[in-house]
This record gives C-alpha cells, sequence and structure tokens, in this order.
C-alpha cells in the first residue's frame, strides 16, 4: 500500500488480524493498542477488530500487509532486519513471506518508559487498568477533565472513556477463548456490571454476541467439554 505525503485515514476497523511492514517512509498510528510511531523496519501486529488512525509524514509511506504470522500472540510491535525480503517473499507466496517474518521479527516495546505527551500516559494507563477514574487521572496531572477528553479524541480519534469502555470489551474478548469461564463469570472479571453490559460492549467491538462468537469457535475447533458447557 502507498501512501501520499501527509495523508490521514480517519479511525477505522479491522476485521481480520494482519501484520503492517514498513518498506519506506513512516507514520504515527494511534489506535487500540496506543499510539506507535514507525519508519521502515517497524512491523506492527494487529489483532482481529482492532481500530486505528493513520497519519503519514512528509515522505509518506510504503506498507506491505500481510497475514498475521502464527506465534507472535500478545506482541503489537517490533523490527524486521530486512523488510525488502518480506516484500520480495511476498511476490512469490503471501504465506512464506508471513513465516519469514515470524522468524526475522523481533519485538520491541509497544510504550516508551517515560511518554512525553500526557495522550500517551493515559492511554498506557487505560491499558493496563481499564478500571482507572479518567477524571481523578485528570486532576492528578493538574488537567481539566473536559480539555483530557478533547485533547485525546484529537490524537486517537475516539474519547478517552471510549478508548477506555474498548480496552475492557477486548480483555472480554480474549477471556472467550478460556471454555472453563461462564459468560456471567467473564462479565464479572473484567469489570462488567453485569452480562448484558459485555454482550452489548462485544456486539459494538465486534458486530457479533458473544455467545455468537463462542459457538463459531466451537464449530471450527469442536471440544465435547465445551459443548457440555454452551
Amino acid at each position: 500500500m502507498l501512501h501520499a505525503p501527509g495523508e490521514r485515514l480517519a479511525r477505522h476497523r479491522h476485521d481480520h488480524g494482519f501484520a503492517a511492514v514498513v518498506l519506506s517512509g513512516g507514520y504515527v498510528e494511534a489506535g487500540d493498542t496506543g499510539r506507535h510511531r514507525v519508519a521502515a523496519g517497524d512491523v506492527i501486529l494487529h489483532q482481529a477488530f482492532e481500530s486505528h488512525l493513520d497519519q503519514f509524514d512528509r515522505r509518506g509511506a510504503q506498507v506491505l500487509v500481510l497475514p498475521l504470522p502464527s506465534g507472535l500472540g500478545g506482541t503489537t510491535r517490533g523490527r524486521v532486519a530486512d523488510p525488502d525480503l518480506i516484500a520480495r517473499l511476498t511476490a512469490i507466496d503471501a504465506r512464506m513471506a508471513a513465516e519469514a517474518l515470524a522468524e526475522g521479527f523481533e519485538p520491541a516495546a509497544a510504550w516508551p518508559t517515560n511518554p512525553e505527551d500526557w495522550p500517551d500516559a493515559l492511554a498506557q494507563e487505560l491499558l493496563a487498568d481499564p478500571d482507572l477514574s479518567i477524571h481523578r487521572w485528570a486532576r492528578a496531572e493538574d488537567l481539566h477533565p473536559g480539555s483530557v477528553s478533547r485533547g485525546f479524541q484529537q490524537q486517537f480519534g475516539v474519547t478517552a472513556a471510549a478508548f477506555r469502555a474498548t480496552v475492557r470489551a477486548r480483555r472480554a474478548l480474549a477471556a472467550l477463548d478460556d471454555p472453563a469461564l461462564s459468560l456471567a463469570q467473564v462479565a464479572g472479571d473484567c469489570g462488567f456490571a453485569d452480562q448484558a453490559h459485555m454482550t452489548r460492549a462485544i456486539l459494538r467491538l465486534t458486530g457479533s454476541t458473544p455467545r455468537r462468537l463462542r459457538r463459531t469457535a466451537t464449530e471450527l475447533c469442536p471440544d465435547p467439554a465445551w459443548l457440555a458447557r454452551r
């Protein structure tokens, strides 16, 4: 994908996971996993149903999009020593290129130790604790809550409260993979008021209900014990 200098992509959702390999240029991506400044050789890994916006710098960027490699779950970003090799392999076989990416991928810290901008610091804290009170955080940082809401939305395309809701929904979505947990347990563990509250949040995030998502997973990989608990 070629992006023009200064191009901006409004916040959008991807229903399927993928890896974005930066071949040239650079940009800032702000989304569900925080804000990332990337350049040639950097790789950002996206899980299904992630949303983000992109702001390309004066160089524009060339980005290679590949299927999400297996074995890199839980990782957000990293680097690859030879992005051009990955691009050449893609011309032959995208699956082969994804495997080479997985082999050469070097994980990098998703966040700086001391974020310079308060929107990044707030996003980092919300990712660590979606129960965080945004108003209390704003007062502790000597910021007006209204200014926090507006400033965060300028950088991330959503308010801090909406970002927090997505973090909680994504935690619940990941917990659905554990068949030992009932939907009510997942809702309680992830901080929702009740199961119905969680269902609405996951429906907004994915377009599907938790029960339907579990049923689809079961059909793809049947587990008699799971079927008995449904």
